[in-house]
């Protein structure tokens, strides 16, 4: 079975070690660029984990804060995701006290 990532968006912890303390910082910057976002867009994309993000819009910040992806998306396990250990060849610690299978037969015969 896949394990089911999650992600966290750092954009906010980005900006703040570029000195960008203000969603609006980013207007100007994104405008230059042929990006055109009102500054509640840009509000909600600092301040909420984005769910879909155009291409542009990252190349654009990647390109503004001088980044990575890494450093604004960091992949995390989902949550409530326990780590499942897989066992070949049954249940462990099992061996051979394996229960067989009963046979049923008459009493009479």
């Amino acid at each position: 079975m896949t394990a089911k990532l999650d992600y966290q968006w750092h954009l906010r912890q980005v900006m703040a070690t570029r000195g960008m303390f203000s969603t609006t910082d980013l207007l100007q910057p994104l405008c230059e660029r042929g990006i055109k976002l009102s500054s509640s867009q840009v509000y909600r994309l600092v301040v909420d984990r984005p769910e879909r993000l155009s291409l542009k819009i990252l190349m654009a910040l990647l390109d503004i804060l001088d980044c990575t992806m890494t450093d604004l998306v960091e992949p995390v396990p989902a949550a409530g995701q326990a780590k499942k250990t897989k066992v070949v060849g049954g249940e462990a610690g099992v061996g051979e006290l394996r229960p067989r299978r009963a046979r049923i037969t008459r009493a009479d015969g």
